[in-house]
């Protein structure tokens, strides 16, 4: 048992404080770390016998490991509690949270929807009105607020009809990905069969007004939250029947035996597209005909060496994105009696920029990505380019795709500075106009966002995007979180955020850089960054923070590093391997202890991006040589450290924090606090309540300026006084 020494900022006259925003430490407060027993758990990896103490945390179905959390999160937020300005970002974050959210509108048979949110409320609503009727006239379609009094039950999807006559959706308790599915008649907003349940990783594709396609796996033995689940199956559920009678479509057999298996149906309800995958890259790709009863599947890809789909359909003719033999996607064209690659046609070409395209009112939109923002281009069906969209500004845009019978589309706008804006685009013109731009207390012109290109360790380029109020003096002590992801393709593109703008109003500086492993770059910029370069993602993170100390936008005393899920991994990989380079650590719901993450739950889908332990000896090697986990070592100080994780994250099992935590707990060195928060009733982010995540960025933003030695919001910090 260990007891850190909490200092206690004053809170008088900055006058008694020393210069620089240093703190002065009047009083202290004891703060005793919950014992963590320690267990003999050893694994014999290809001779290399590996201690695991904390194995035990591992079972989240013990009385023993939710006795552990209780007595963690008394810790944390007796800390917590303690931070003099904590509630004062609680309020400002909760003014600035409160305005107008409201999301592009979609028909759906004689109704147009829209998702929309007062301003704090927990759940976004949807709405309703008349198509061609005035949208003043809008009704509630449905209300996931009245789920659940706390929010903690939300919405997971909401798909319609083809008639748009019934709709179903599903709803996530508790913010596991487990969910159970609803029908509702459209018209009477009545519930009409029994729930569908013990749903995974699914959408809801219906097969005109019938019944509808999801996928699901067969309930785990013991714990639904942590336990492995493999075999994923394809279903159809036909309305007016029981869910025990759905027919099972694929995922049977063992021949059919994949981790992560999809249907999606044509828009004009020809095809059944199937993706069967073992990992979160690659899949195979199958076809049924719906016209034909009995019709049997069509292999289009009988290998998972690339991620293909189907994006639209004439007749018998297929649209294909493919990433095969093309890095960065490009479209082709297949007739579907013989749709196999040698059969391809380049329809619209792979470019030098990847490409994420859409369809809408017979056109196809082809979003590229320029060093991680947004450009957009219009072709006609027979590949010939109509224009290049003109996009309100540098940043992101979204949402460029409709039914093949509209007229016009709506898409998004953002960027770091630019809350997401809404704009009506007309197809056939190409005009845009402003649609929607909402009313909230922050002004774009007073910060700016510009791109930087640092150099890597091994010489590779990395772009950069830093964020932060305009006339900031680059003197090293801005407080700065610098964010990261680095996988799983996923590209990180500007976009604007509640908490970081509420981060930058305190003079706080955001960084973002694109490491290898998304996919900004396509797939060789995602596979420098996978299994045995997996050290490469690290690599350029640390550099993005000595760029950032370099040039005097901030230093390693007022340096944090943050991210989640795989980013959770990164920061936890690059604490324990420089914990000097920064003053605050903040992993959030992390994938940490990398010789087991395989073992929980879908976790050995990720084995395309991290390889496994049980892999081969080599591969052991190199994960145990990063898993943090794993190098946290006795007598080093580590930054201040907040862990973040969800008791009902079955994404990415809460084990992973809790292990983490107690293992820098027993071996911290120096006064940093190392600390874990458990939100209760949360999973891996996805339908979190607002009021939860308000008091999540609160504790987050407290936590990272206190332990800066801020002893009161930066931004009331008179520099006068200070100097």
């Amino acid at each position: 048992m260990r007891k850190l020494i909490l200092p206690v900022l004053c809170t008088l006259a900055l006058i008694s404080c020393k210069n620089e925003n240093e703190t002065t430490k009047t009083e202290t407060i004891a703060v005793t770390y919950p014992e963590t027993k320690k267990v003999d758990t050893v694994t014999n990896y290809f001779g290399t016998e590996v201690k695991d103490p904390y194995r035990w945390l591992e079972d989240d179905m013990s009385e023993e490991t939710a006795d552990w959390v209780q007595r963690q999160n008394k810790t944390t937020f007796g800390y917590l509690d303690n931070i003099p300005f904590r509630e004062e970002l609680k309020e400002r974050l909760t003014d600035l949270w409160n305005y107008e959210k409201v999301g592009s509108p979609f028909k759906e048979g004689d109704y147009t929807y829209f998702f929309k949110n007062d301003g704090l409320q927990n759940q976004y609503v949807i709405y309703r009105y008349k198509t061609g009727e005035d949208p003043s006239t809008a009704e509630i379609f449905l209300d996931p607020n009245t789920f659940k009094e706390d929010g903690t039950i939300s919405l997971g999807g909401l798909n319609f009809s083809e008639d748009g006559k019934t709709a179903a959706y599903s709803v996530s308790e508790g913010g596991s990905d487990w969910r159970k599915v609803l029908v509702m008649n459209t018209e009477t907003k009545e519930i009409v069969e029994d729930t569908l349940v013990d749903i995974k990783f699914s959408g809801i594709a219906w097969k005109g007004n019938e019944g509808f396609y999801y996928s699901s796996y067969d309930k785990p033995e013991g714990s639904e939250l942590s336990a492995k689940t493999d075999q994923h199956k394809l279903y159809y559920h036909k309305l007016g029947t029981s869910q025990e009678k759905d027919e099972l479509i694929f995922g049977g057999t063992e021949a059919q035996k994949h981790r992560y298996v999809g249907g999606s149906v044509s828009e004009d309800n020809r095809w059944l597209q199937i993706s069967a995958s073992t990992s979160t890259s690659g899949n195979k790709l199958f076809l049924k005909d719906l016209s034909k009863p009995n019709s049997k599947l069509i292999t289009v890809l009988d290998h998972t060496d690339s991620d293909t789909f189907v994006i639209d359909n004439v007749g018998t003719k297929l649209y294909l994105v493919t990433n095969l033999n093309a890095p960065n996607r490009k479209i082709v064209t297949v007739d579907a009696s013989n749709p196999t690659p040698e059969n391809w046609k380049d329809f619209i070409p792979e470019t030098e920029n990847v490409l994420s395209p859409g369809t809408g009112g017979g056109y196809f939109f082809t979003e590229y990505m320029v060093d991680a923002v947004s450009k957009v281009m219009q072709y006609d069906y027979d590949g010939n380019l109509v224009r290049e969209i003109e996009l309100p500004g540098v940043g992101s845009a979204g949402g460029f795709g409709a039914k093949k019978e509209e007229k016009e589309l709506y898409y998004s706008f953002t960027n770091y500075v630019t809350p997401g804006s809404i704009y009506k685009f007309d197809i056939e013109s190409g005009k845009s106009e402003l649609y929607r731009k909402p009313e909230i207390d922050f002004n774009p012109e007073n910060y700016e966002s510009k791109q930087v290109f640092y150099t890597s360790k091994d010489g590779t380029k990395v772009p950069m995007i830093i964020t932060h109020k305009k006339g900031i003096e680059l003197n090293g002590k801005n407080p700065t979180i610098l964010y990261g992801y680095g996988g799983f393709n996923i590209s990180l593109t500007p976009s604007f955020s509640i908490s970081n703008a509420v981060w930058m109003e305190q003079g706080g500086i955001y960084a973002v850089p694109n490491l290898r492993g998304g996919g900004e770059y396509g797939k060789k910029w995602h596979d420098a960054g996978t299994k045995m370069n997996k050290q490469n993602v690290f690599d350029d993170f640390i550099a993005a923070a000595e760029y950032l100390i370099a040039n005097n936008y901030t230093s390693s005393d007022y340096l944090a590093i943050r991210g989640g899920s795989n980013g959770g991994l990164l920061v936890g990989a690059t604490m324990t391997q420089r914990p000097d380079l920064m003053k605050v650590a903040l992993p959030a719901v992390g994938v940490l202890d990398m010789l087991r993450y395989h073992t929980f739950t879908a976790g050995a889908g990720w084995a395309y991006d991290y390889g496994t332990a049980d892999d081969n000896k080599e591969m052991f090697e190199y994960l145990k040589g990063y898993s943090p986990v794993h190098n946290v070592k006795a007598g080093t100080e580590y930054p201040a450290t907040l862990v973040t994780t969800g008791d009902h994250d079955d994404r990415v099992v809460p084990a992973h924090s809790f292990k983490f935590a107690a293992e820098l707990q027993d071996k911290q060195s120096g006064d940093n606090p190392t600390l874990i928060r458990i939100e209760t009733d949360a999973g891996h982010g996805a339908g979190t309540p607002v009021s939860k995540t308000i008091e999540q960025y609160a504790d987050i933003f407290g936590f990272t300026l206190y332990n800066m030695g801020y002893e009161t919001l930066p931004s009331k910090t008179d520099k006068d006084i200070q100097q």
